[in-house]
């Protein structure tokens, strides 16, 4: 990517601060730099300096770092001001940028934009900058940090070469019919797909983790009326998110509320009580909750001694049992079974209510990389393209498998961005802070 602009912003959080920095990238940087402090930038030397405007006023003081492209982040001529943390010096600093260079202010997510066009990093690193600045624990920080430094990127790559040294194996029997050989019936050709679906299985898995990770778990609780699923929630929130009533069917629409456990975001829904009902708002509330468990990463199905059970919804989330109110019986608090699949607490007093926590932020755990939900869509796509693949090999239609192949390394293009329309960088980088 070639620019003849250049940009600048404030790279440092709203607000006073001891430290306030501004960001220049683009071929007027150095220009601009050496104008305002009245020498020349000096690449890897800190130099301290008086910015001063065209009239000779003095903005502040500070120190100025110069970085040569293509040897820095965005791959072009970076200068970095570093002064004192006021908005209205900083304000003051961009507006003499802007006015008296050939500069102007930057889009959010501009810098890292022009990181990825200039070939600095791929898609899924410059997602990591902002997953890592957004991240709410050092699980999150850890993971966003792997995949910073290559390590989504690297598996997705390695997964791309297979697929095109296999598709490239195909081509080239189907190139050449005229050999007396049956190319298509060699069984390691079944075996090289077989090691593709299964390192793509691997990858799948651990892409819904990083997601579960980065942008939080999805919690439902579910079960029959005054079961106490909602004071279950309020318990969790620490608030009275939800009305707790005697009555059965109060909770009739979904209850969110996002919370923080153990640093790790988690979004609870209530929903309402599973049973079958003439009232069609209750009605409506039931097919809501049902959806909603559709989608969940965890389901809570919440049981009570008092209160007659309701099935276990289907769902491919992972299922706890939670046998309420245990401050109504003798029997002990805590996990009932070794797989941690089944609990008894009181969501009333909250005793065993920690392990539960426990259970739900051990899940999320730490992870091999940070991932977003496009990501996995995309690995969910390959997956068909290598199943009707896979059937195609059995079938003898290579050229068939081949195409399906072809469209499966499009999906692994588009997570690292060797694929891409404008519109979906506008869409990602849009979500960055200005200044990264």
């Amino acid at each position: 990517m070639t620019t003849s602009e250049t940009i600048a912003a404030v790279a440092t959080p709203a607000g006073q601060g001891g430290v306030g920095i501004v960001r220049i990238s683009g071929p007027a940087a150095f220009a601009a730099a050496q104008a305002l402090s009245g020498h020349p930038p000096e690449v890897g030397r800190v130099r301290f300096a008086r910015l001063r405007n065209q009239q000779g006023e003095l903005i502040d003081e500070g120190v100025v770092l110069a970085f040569a492209g293509p040897h820095s982040f965005t791959g072009e001529d970076v200068i970095e001001m570093q002064i004192h943390g006021g908005p209205w010096l900083l304000a003051r600093l961009m507006e003499c940028l802007c006015r008296e260079h050939p500069i102007r202010g930057a889009r959010p997510g501009e810098f890292s934009e022009r990181a990825f066009h200039n070939g600095k990093l791929d898609l899924v690193q410059a997602e990591a900058i902002a997953d890592m600045i957004s991240a709410g624990s050092d699980q999150a920080v850890r993971a966003a940090q792997r995949s910073l430094s290559g390590v989504f990127s690297s598996r997705c790559h390695a997964l791309h070469e297979a697929l095109l040294d296999l598709r490239m194996r195909l081509e080239a029997a189907i190139d050449f019919p005229e050999e007396d050989i049956d190319f298509l019936s060699d069984p390691e050709l079944m075996a090289r797909w077989q090691a593709l679906h299964v390192e793509h299985q691997h990858l799948l898995e651990d892409a819904r983790h990083g997601v579960q990770l980065s942008q939080g778990l999805t919690v439902v609780l579910a079960g029959a009326p005054n079961a106490g699923k909602s004071s279950l929630l309020n318990y969790l929130s620490r608030d009275e998110t939800a009305i707790v009533s005697a009555i059965a069917g109060t909770t009739r629409d979904l209850l969110r509320s996002a919370v923080q456990l153990a640093g790790v975001p988690v979004t609870l829904i209530d929903t309402a009580g599973l049973r079958n009902s003439d009232d069609p708002v209750e009605q409506e509330g039931v097919r809501r909750a049902t959806k909603a468990i559709a989608s969940a990463d965890f389901l809570l199905h919440v049981r009570a001694p008092d209160i007659p059970d309701s099935p276990v919804p289907q769902t491919q989330a992972r299922i706890i049992t939670v046998h309420n109110k245990a401050d109504l019986g003798a029997e002990p608090v805590g996990w009932m079974d070794s797989q941690h699949s089944q609990i008894r607490l009181s969501a009333r007093t909250g005793e065993g209510v920690d392990s539960l926590i426990e259970a739900l932020v051990g899940h999320a755990g730490e992870s091999d990389f940070s991932a977003r939900q496009r990501h996995v869509d995309a690995l969910v796509r390959l997956g068909r393209h290598l199943q009707e693949a896979g059937q195609c090999l059995q079938q003898g239609a290579g050229d068939i498998a081949a195409e399906e192949l072809r469209l499966g390394q499009r999906e692994l293009g588009e997570i690292t961005g060797q694929v891409h329309s404008d519109e979906l960088l506008g869409r990602i980088f849009s979500s960055f802070c200005i200044g990264k």
